[in-house]
């Protein structure tokens, strides 16, 4: 089977290699986004799709806006695909893109829809405390994300979960279902199905605010913000910025969900100096971090990033900062 695939950062890569590899397919072409400045050194690089089609000897092609370029339009029209597989391309698709390959444009999306349609539906189903994920492969329209769903796989979402994590496994599933529903497509055996309208959810873009931390808020609201957004939520510690990568939120609905060595931390809650004022330090588990008062619960700090360093443990940060009981952290705003 002939494709054209579509997409840009790491998340669509493991479907590409699967591609790549497969006896039943042959990559014509790769589209994804132009190169851009990324890194710490803002280096022009490709993105990483690119990097494995140049690998492979692909042919790659990179519109600025893939609905008003005329060469890239003629050249999809003129590969004669079977399918145009997208994966987290970047760009919407016109109606005459849709209808060129004979089996339509295929995408595989990071969430079970039509829950989560739009651009970062991992990041919202954590920090809306989904306990259940996966991936959905769907035959494109011109909605956003509307298209008739074809297979699903599920994934359930651990309490200590974060967004890479999920990432990874999604990825991985992609690879998997992709191959499936076209060969299930290209055999008839497969019938789209439309989506509920009624039961659709929207995973719209992360915006800067987005990341800033309320202590006041809940413990495992600030848990699932923080794991959502990984790893950029932000909040302020001696007036200066402080990233809060990794929490683990304390208490007893979450003692039977943790790990052995964070429920040897009842002990040290049990004793917390908690004084009722959000954002306070309330104890600091030797060899493990500092614990917060939030505005319902008790949040322990298992990893953070200080400004222009890198990230370390939260021991680290708070035995090499002499962190006292009793300070605060405060919002970035």
């Amino acid at each position: 089977m002939r494709i054209v695939y579509l997409g840009t950062p790491q998340f669509a890569v493991p479907s590409l290699e699967t591609f790549i590899a497969h006896p039943d397919f042959e990559v014509m072409a790769v589209v994804t986004q132009p190169d851009k400045r990324r890194g710490r050194g803002k280096q022009v690089s490709p993105s990483p799709v690119k990097a494995i089609a140049t690998a492979a000897n692909i042919p790659v092609w990179q519109p600025q806006r893939i609905k008003k370029d005329t060469e890239t339009l003629e050249k999809l029209a003129s590969v004669q695909a079977d399918a145009f597989v997208v994966v987290a391309y970047g760009q919407i698709l016109s109606a005459d893109i849709l209808e060129m390959p004979r089996l339509g444009c295929i995408n595989a999306h990071g969430s079970l829809l039509p829950k989560y349609r739009g651009a970062a539906p991992i990041q919202w189903c954590l920090y809306h405390g989904e306990s259940e994920t996966g991936i959905t492969t769907m035959q494109m329209d011109v909605g956003m994300d509307t298209g008739p769903a074809l297979l699903d796989r599920k994934r359930t979402i651990g309490l200590l979960d974060n967004a890479w994590d999920l990432a990874q496994d999604l990825a991985a599933m992609s690879a998997d279902l992709l191959p499936k529903t076209l060969d299930q497509l290209n055999a008839g055996t497969l019938t789209p199905v439309p989506q509920n309208d009624d039961e659709a959810t929207y995973a719209s873009l992360i915006q800067k605010d987005d990341y800033w931390l309320d202590w006041n808020k809940p413990a495992i609201q600030l848990h699932n913000q923080i794991r959502g957004f990984y790893p950029n939520c932000l909040t302020k510690f001696r007036s200066k910025d402080l990233k809060i990568e990794v929490t683990v939120p304390l208490g007893e609905d979450y003692w039977s969900l943790l790990p052995a060595t964070f429920q040897d931390l009842q002990s040290v809650c049990e004793t917390a100096q908690i004084n009722g004022e959000p954002g306070t330090v309330v104890a600091i588990a030797k060899g493990t971090g500092p614990i917060i008062q939030t505005g319902d619960g008790l949040l322990l700090l298992h990893t953070v990033k200080p400004s222009g360093k890198k990230a370390q443990t939260g021991w680290d940060f708070a035995n090499g900062n002499r962190i006292d009981i009793g300070e605060y952290l405060s919002s970035p705003v």
